[in-house]
């Protein structure tokens, strides 16, 4: 077989319906459409969540709370999980994406202290928490603080 022999399977190619050919088509005039109204319009007959007039249950349900739109949301990653990183001296953001111990690039990151640092490192990160500027500072590490890229 070869590629200008390749046919679909008989059955399962239909021809498009042609609207607006002629009386004699079936779908002449009006193209299948009826007389006005909304399903004769052109464009999306209905908007998602329309309810045919009724309140929308979007509209209908109550309101509560506040979403503040300049929340920063923070990557957040354990000191216990920065132990584990055996052949490294300097933590920045891409060594911690790269080990997968950060799974998204775009969030900033804060270090907490969970668990102990054994050994010196140099860690970089947009934030971190009093314990965990405690704990890198007395296994003899520094704490570096970046800005958001």
């Amino acid at each position: 077989m070869k590629l200008h022999e390749l046919r679909p399977a008989p059955g399962s190619k239909k021809k498009p319906k042609r609207v607006g050919r002629g009386h004699g088509s079936g779908h002449g005039k009006t193209s299948g459409k009826g007389h006005k109204g909304v399903l004769a319009r052109s464009g999306k007959p209905n908007m998602a969540g329309f309810e045919g007039g009724q309140m929308p249950l979007a509209r209908r349900l109550p309101k509560r709370g506040f979403h503040n739109p300049f929340r920063v949301e923070y990557c957040i990653v354990n000191l216990q999980a920065l132990s584990t990183l055996s052949d490294v001296n300097e933590v920045t953001p891409q060594v911690l994406y790269d080990k997968g111990i950060v799974r998204k690039r775009s969030k900033p990151i804060k270090i907490l202290g969970v668990g102990e640092l054994t050994k010196p490192l140099v860690v970089e990160a947009h934030k971190f928490s009093q314990s965990a500027l405690q704990k890198i500072q007395q296994a003899g590490g520094q704490a570096k603080v970046i800005g958001r890229a």
